[in-house]
């Protein structure tokens, strides 16, 4: 099946499809598409797309970090910052040694193939987590941890990632360049999103007709992201930050009551079409690779990946014990157990350069992390919630009923 209008329906048609059957038998939507992605994978009428990071990144992240971040309140993520910042950092930083040394020792990889397949699957994918998370039904301070840090994480990752990389190459790196380079990462994301937001939103309040507006807040989504990615910047923080402004600072005074709710409308649709193709490639991408010839060091990453990350939410979460910003101990467990591998990690698997030793061992290696965190840990994320209590079982039935 090949990528043009027709198989565009047919893919939009069975996504729907999945989405009624997934929620008749109560399981994950995301895991429902990536099911179908590897039965239409067996049945050779998989979508000729391969899942790319170019594709990740440049068409399908962007309207997922847009609609997500609309719904974030500024003042709550303010107050929440330090927690956030200190897990989407040295969090990351620790995983991603931890992983390293694993794989080293435990899989026998070379420092190399270790080093990067560390960096790369440390990250928490925001397209997974919040795709889980706003299934469950999960509000207030435990999702802004989750989500928030799965949206800043990504940028430590990219630059550690930038920076081995260059390293291997054997380009000369100093401690002024690593600093350099991740400072304009970080704040040139941050400058570029909040200049695109500015410039769109000084449109927007020149007009009240929504389709007008609808079209701009596509331009700020994409093009902060891709203006952010060319100038080597953060394409996910440029995003983020155009709609925290536009959620908080926008959508209350600049837009027109129509062009409010339907910009709500209109990137809740986008996201869906977004994660809908996003997990049915997973699941075609995963029907290629040979998990039984590699079964020891995918299974060796598996527990190494889940052990970097316990370490580093629990380990700093503690530095926050004593103060206001405590986290509970249930939202530990469930920054835990919900720290989601996904396309992120597959995108910049599949985006390292050919000639990178190990590249196809990394590569299998990351997609059967993806697909435990896809089947094992999405299908047991909503019980550990109910367990802890954190989604009353009522509360679920209903939101299933309204829907």
């Amino acid at each position: 099946m090949e990528l043009t209008i027709a198989s565009i329906e047919t893919l939009l048609l069975i996504a729907a499809l999945v989405g009624m059957v997934a929620r008749w038998l109560r399981i994950p939507y995301t895991v429902g598409l990536v099911v179908t992605g590897l039965v239409l994978a067996l049945f050779s009428f998989a979508p000729q797309i391969n899942l790319t990071k170019d594709l990740v990144f440049a068409v399908l992240l962007p309207p997922l970090i847009f609609e997500a971040t609309l719904y974030i309140r500024w003042h709550e993520l303010r107050l929440n910052l330090p927690v956030i910042l200190v897990l989407a950092t040295a969090g990351v930083l620790l995983s991603a040694s931890l992983t390293a040394v694993g794989m080293r020792y435990v899989a026998g990889w070379t420092w190399q193939g270790a080093a990067l397949f560390g960096i790369l699957i440390a990250a928490t994918d925001p397209v997974s987590v919040i795709a889980t998370f706003r299934e469950a039904g999960v509000h207030g301070r435990l999702r802004l941890l989750v989500e928030a840090e799965s949206l800043f994480n990504d940028a430590t990752a990219a630059v550690s990632l930038s920076v081995l990389l260059t390293f291997i190459d054997g380009q000369t790196l100093s401690a002024g360049n690593v600093i350099g380079e991740t400072a304009w990462t970080i704040l040139g994301g941050l400058l570029v999103g909040g200049m695109t937001a500015g410039f769109i939103l000084l449109l927007t309040h020149r007009t009240s007709d929504h389709l007008i507006e609808l079209a701009l807040s596509t331009v700020v989504a994409y093009g902060s992201f891709l203006i952010a990615e060319e100038l080597h910047a953060s394409g996910v923080l440029s995003t983020l930050t155009a709609g925290i402004l536009i959620g908080n600072f926008g959508l209350p005074v600049s837009y027109s009551d129509k062009g409010r709710a339907s910009l709500l409308d209109f990137w809740e649709f986008a996201a869906f079409i977004a994660n809908s193709l996003i997990f049915l490639l997973i699941g075609v991408r995963e029907a290629r690779e040979d998990f039984v010839g590699a079964i020891w060091p995918i299974a060796a990453a598996i527990f190494i990946v889940m052990f970097g990350r316990a370490a580093a939410i629990y380990l700093f979460s503690a530095l926050f014990a004593k103060s206001r910003l405590r986290v509970e101990r249930n939202h530990q467990h469930v920054l835990f157990w919900g720290g989601l591998r996904g396309a992120l990690a597959l995108a910049l698997a599949l985006g390292l350069p050919p000639e990178v030793e190990s590249r196809d061992q990394i590569v299998t290696a990351a997609f059967g992390v993806v697909a435990f965190s896809i089947f094992v840990q999405g299908l047991t994320m909503t019980p550990l919630l109910h367990w802890l209590k954190e989604v009353p079982k009522h509360v679920s039935k209903e939101r299933a009923a309204s829907e």
